[in-house]
Order: structure tokens, then C-alpha cells, then sequence
């Protein structure tokens, strides 16, 4: 199947799971993609992961259109609804979900992994207080991290200071410990930059739309972080493909996919209430469109 005839053969789904929660009762009500045969690898400094990374955002209310959906996400995701997930995505072929070392997950991920979960690698998302930020590290790699990489909002708070200094010490505390590092930026001036100063990085997480400035999830936006990404010798693992919700998969994964390199990635969370289903569609946005 060419790109456009999958696409269009996906289209309707895509858009009817953009709507909002009731699109996405009716994406539930469509018979779901198939599993994907095989998902594309990637390498992060040497540890290897699937193209499609989940994203936990809405685990923990973040859901970036307005406080009361925030509140529904975080009274929806139990900790048993959470496991279910990251079942599921590994069932569709992904292998690693991003998530921040919460106190809560801290609890979580050991008593997953121990009760025999299916999905085995977590990348820590490091988004504390400055000053606590070594600990989280630390804190990360004891619990079972297997990459760290340090969120995009506390990078730029540095970068905005010149405090070139302070994200190299975040840098090699996560070497030192022994697994791949990377930053996240929503700037797209922030990643070439650090690539200039030759931090120790392993991998890159560029958001596709600029929110940290009030960005408005338009087009312009998504083509300047496209242009960062071009410029990153390293791998790079492209966030809010989907607009935090506002785009249909289809054309977000498309664009997304059409644009990144083959050692690059996409992260992408789900808010599974009620279609856990969307998993499996973006595994197969991950797979087909990777072989287009």
C-alpha cells in the first residue's frame, strides 16, 4: 500500500480520534488496526528502543488544553489502569514509555517489572527543582532508568541564564551513572547550541510546537522544529506530533514521519478512557508509515 492509500484508508479513524473524548468513542467503535508485524528500531547511545516511545503525559494530568481535563486524566489513571497500559503498548511492539520519576511511578515501576510486566524499558524524564535535580538522577538509575533525559522547560530555564555550566553537570552525572543522556527543548535554538558545546548527549527530544512561549499548535511551528532536528547529529525523538491532541494521527504521524530521519523517534501518549485502541493505531501509523 502506497502512503496516500493508507492514509486515506486510515483517515476517517484519525479524525474521528482527534474530535475529543467523543471522537474517540467512535474511533472504539471501529474495528481496530492490525498489530503491527514488526516495530522499527532505534539506538539511543547503544541502548536500542522502538521508533514510537509512549508518552506519559496523561498519566499524570498533563493534558495541555485546560484544568478540568487535567483533573480527568489524573482520576482516571489508577495505578492498575497505568499497568494495563504499558501492557498494551507492549503488545503493539513498543518497548519504552518516558516518564518523569515521580514518587509515584518510583513506587510503580519496580512493582511492575516485578509482577512480571511486559514493557521493560523506561526513560526517565527529569523535570524537578534545579536544586534537586542530581538526586532525580540518582534516583532514576537506582530505580531502573535505562535513560535519563532532562525535560525541556528546566533545560531552557538554564539556557535562558547562560548557565551552560549546570545542564553540563546534569550531563555527566547521568554518564557517570552509566546510561545514555539527552535534553529536551521546546526552543528550537536550544538543541544546536548545546550540540556546539559538545555536551556529552546521546539523544534529543524536540517538541514539534514551541507551548513554552505560548505557542498556538500551528504549522510554522512544527517546520521550525523540523529544521532543528536536521541539524542534530544525533539521534532525536520528535514530541507533541499529535498537537497534544488537536491533530488527527494520521496526519500528524504522517507529517512527522515524512520529515524525521530513520535513527530518529516519535514519542506520543494516549489517553486511553476510552479507546486504549489509539496504541495500536499509532503503532501501526509507526510501522507502515516507517516503510513508506
Amino acid at each position: 500500500m502506497k502512503r496516500r492509500e493508507f492514509l486515506k484508508a486510515t483517515g476517517a479513524l484519525g479524525a474521528a480520534a482527534a474530535v475529543g473524548m467523543s471522537g474517540l468513542a467512535r474511533a472504539a467503535e471501529t474495528p481496530p488496526a492490525a498489530k503491527p508485524k514488526g516495530m522499527p528500531m532505534i539506538t539511543l547511545g547503544g541502548l536500542a528502543v522502538s521508533r514510537l516511545i509512549l508518552g506519559s503525559n496523561p498519566f499524570w494530568g498533563y493534558s495541555h488544553k485546560n484544568p478540568q481535563l487535567d483533573e480527568e486524566m489524573k482520576q482516571y489513571h489508577t495505578d492498575e489502569v497505568i499497568t494495563k497500559i504499558l501492557d498494551e503498548a507492549a503488545a503493539c511492539g513498543v518497548t519504552a514509555c518516558a516518564s518523569p520519576p515521580v514518587k509515584r511511578w518510583l513506587d510503580l515501576w519496580p512493582k511492575y517489572q516485578a509482577g512480571g510486566g511486559k514493557l521493560k524499558t523506561w526513560i526517565s524524564q527529569c523535570d524537578c527543582n534545579p536544586e534537586q535535580m542530581l538526586a532525580d538522577i540518582e534516583a532514576s538509575v537506582k530505580t531502573g532508568a535505562k535513560a535519563v533525559f532532562i525535560q525541556g522547560g528546566r533545560v531552557e530555564e538554564q539556557f535562558a541564564r547562560k548557565k551552560f555550566d549546570t545542564l553540563r553537570a546534569w550531563a555527566d552525572r547521568i554518564k557517570e551513572l552509566g546510561v545514555p543522556a539527552g535534553f529536551a527543548a521546546h526552543w528550537p535554538e536550544v538543541h544546536p547550541e548545546i550540540q556546539r558545546q559538545k555536551f556529552p548527549l546521546d539523544f534529543y527530544y524536540q517538541c514539534f510546537y514551541n507551548v513554552s512561549k505560548g505557542a498556538t499548535f500551528l504549522p510554522p511551528e512544527r517546520e521550525k522544529a523540523v529544521e532543528t532536528l536536521r541539524q542534530i547529529e544525533k539521534p532525536v525523538i520528535g514530541y507533541k506530533i499529535l498537537a497534544a491532541g488537536r491533530l488527527a494521527p494520521n496526519e500528524g504521524f504522517e507529517y512527522a514521519l515524512a520529515h524525521i530521519r530513520k535513527k530518529d523517534g516519535v514519542c506520543v501518549g494516549i489517553y486511553a478512557k476510552t479507546a486504549i485502541d489509539q496504541i495500536r493505531q499509532n503503532a501501526t501509523f509507526t510501522e507502515e508509515l516507517s516503510n513508506m
